[in-house]
């Protein structure tokens, strides 16, 4: 996403020698790929930091060859936060201000056109550090790994 992003990335893969990679400066909204032209797509805790999960899913599904899998581990929401935990620092630096609902998650991955949409595991995600008001966000946050395919 930034300069700075892809010279570390790039520095990694020296380091570890790998020579099937490519790097390109880009935005998850804005895949700079061409239609068609990816195997697989995965994704770590990256989706729910986007304003706009819809496009994120429908570029992923622009990309992905026929037969493309996407992997995604993602946290979603069990139930609403209080807005003073969504809106709270602490929240932006956990990964939590732009998540959502489980159910809309799943079903904007579906929308975009991927089938076989499933989630492989699901696990509740502790937010008992991050906020005063620990009992508002008990049990609201999960980690979910899902998988889809284009067919």
């Amino acid at each position: 996403m930034t300069p700075e992003m892809l010279k570390k990335a790039r520095a990694n893969a020296e380091k570890g020698e790998y020579k099937n990679v490519e790097f390109r400066l880009g935005e998850i909204e804005k895949l700079p790929v061409e239609n068609s032209s990816v195997d697989v797509i995965i994704s770590n805790c990256v989706i729910n930091l986007s304003p706009d999960k819809k496009v994120v899913f429908e570029e992923a599904f622009r990309v992905l060859k026929p037969g493309g899998r996407l992997m995604v581990s993602d946290l979603v929401l069990a139930k609403e936060l209080p807005d003073a935990i969504k809106e709270s620092v602490e929240a932006y630096v956990g990964c939590l201000a732009g998540a959502i609902k489980k159910d809309e998650y799943l079903k904007l991955i579906s929308m975009a056109g991927f089938q076989d949409v499933k989630v492989i595991s699901e696990s509740s995600y502790p937010v008992d550090a991050m906020f005063d008001n620990f009992e508002a966000a008990q049990n609201a946050v999960a980690s979910i790994k899902v998988s889809a395919i284009k067919r």
